[in-house]
């Protein structure tokens, strides 16, 4: 694959790597105190200067600012806690998604084993779209090819074909995008409704509901910072049902982590009612330090409503 030219207005990229030392005297030179040397080296050692600076950069201030490049009081202990707050934020999305992922993986294959056979998902009149169908298709036969479970060595060994497996395989083999796009390009509402119906959310507001949380897998998965990042694929919120969800939403802040966090908590609650994931949550976001809430979107009220145990 060949690189796109250099437009010619921009320079090259020189900056020299630093070694951990050099890395500490800048980030001194610049306004963060570290008052534990040898914690600082093992965490730059260990962790990196690059990924921890997505975590300082809440503590810089704004580009233009005439003097030190962090804001007054900024100490390498405050930035680890941060990155620290976020590491277990994301272990915890994991949690919920994984359980929502398998949920949604069976309804699929569910709805669409009955459309004649365990291979009736193949058919391209179930869907919108040919070429994305076919791309979906190339994408699923990829994913088979170099698939290395035993069920699909069983298929291939005692089976003629179709090349593709049969829907409930398929359905564990693809990955959560791609099984995304499937749902996504489904024809019929009914059909989409059927997937939604397990999770009690209309279709309108599922489809970019599994599109989004896959996004949100993948950056936990890629192990990226999420506790203030703004986020590109916005949920479609519900009006008014289900109001446990409905009401609970921040519709201000829609490109925020809080309307995932309170999607995943509802739709948890429909595949595990007796998880206790919520509180969970609740827990951690006490370990965050004060007011850093607004920035994942979080109201002022949030633990008020029913949807996070309280009562309105």
């Amino acid at each position: 694959m060949s690189l796109p030219p250099v437009p010619a207005n921009k320079a090259p990229y020189t900056k020299p790597a630093l070694t951990i030392p050099q890395q500490i005297a800048r980030l001194q030179g610049e306004g963060m105190a570290i008052a534990d040397q040898a914690l600082a080296q093992h965490c730059l050692q260990h962790i990196s200067y690059y990924r921890l600076s997505a975590y300082w950069l809440f503590f810089e201030h704004p580009k233009g600012h005439a003097g030190p490049r962090f804001k007054p009081g900024t100490t390498f202990e405050e930035v680890l806690a941060l990155y620290e707050f976020d590491r277990t934020l994301r272990l915890l999305v994991l949690d919920a998604v994984e359980r929502i992922e398998v949920a949604f993986r069976g309804s699929w294959a569910y709805v669409l084993a009955h459309k004649g056979s365990g291979h009736g998902y193949l058919d391209w009149q179930l869907y919108t779209e040919p070429q994305k169908y076919s791309e979906n298709v190339g994408a699923l036969n990829r994913e088979v090819s170099r698939s290395k479970d035993t069920f699909i060595k069983h298929y291939w060994f005692k089976y003629a074909g179709p090349p593709q497996p049969p829907v409930w395989m398929a359905s564990e083999l693809m990955s959560f995008g791609l099984l995304s796009r499937w749902y996504a390009l489904l024809k019929d509402r009914a059909d989409r409704q059927a997937v939604s119906a397990p999770f009690t959310l209309d279709e309108k507001i599922f489809v970019p509901m599994v599109q989004h949380i896959s996004t949100v897998r993948n950056i936990c998965a890629h192990h990226s910072r999420l506790w203030n990042r703004k986020l590109k694929a916005t949920l479609k919120l519900p009006k008014s049902n289900p109001s446990e969800l409905a009401n609970a939403l921040n519709r201000t802040a829609n490109d925020k982590l809080y309307n995932t966090l309170a999607f995943l908590k509802y739709l948890l609650d429909q595949c595990d009612p007796t998880n206790s994931w919520g509180q969970r949550l609740i827990t951690h976001m006490g370990t965050l330090a004060a007011g850093r809430e607004t920035a994942m979107g979080f109201p002022a009220d949030w633990k008020d409503y029913k949807l996070w145990g309280g009562t309105k």
